[in-house]
């Protein structure tokens, strides 16, 4: 299961739990038999990586609303004499990771 299906399954069963709320928007999704579906669209969550990435800071104080498994890439180096020539390794696992919502963080004030 990829990891965008492990945190799909994840704000559902949160949402069926009144942990996250709908959005209000809609969604379209393809369903089992490939028929395309309008559903509620489920708060979004992510880690704290992940809303660094997308500009927000996870605010002072907030403790995750989930926390679960999911794919993590590990990447190590080998390298020979040469560094031109050295070979990447890496291997997937699973590790527990904490997940926020959107009402927990903020946008991160840029510099000028």
């Amino acid at each position: 299961m990829t990891n965008q299906m492990i945190i799909l399954t994840q704000q559902v069963e949160l949402q069926k739990e009144g942990i996250l709320k709908f959005t209000g928007k809609k969604m379209t999704v393809v369903d089992m038999s490939g028929e395309l579906i309008e559903i509620d669209e489920i708060q979004p969550i992510h880690t704290y990586k992940g809303w660094k990435s997308r500009g927000y800071q996870v605010k002072k104080g907030e403790k995750a609303v989930a926390k679960f498994p999911i794919w993590t890439y590990s990447a190590k180096k080998k390298s020979d004499e040469d560094e031109e020539n050295s070979i990447g390794t890496g291997h997937m696992y699973m590790k527990t990771s904490a997940f926020f919502t959107d009402e927990q963080v903020e946008k991160i004030k840029e510099d000028k």
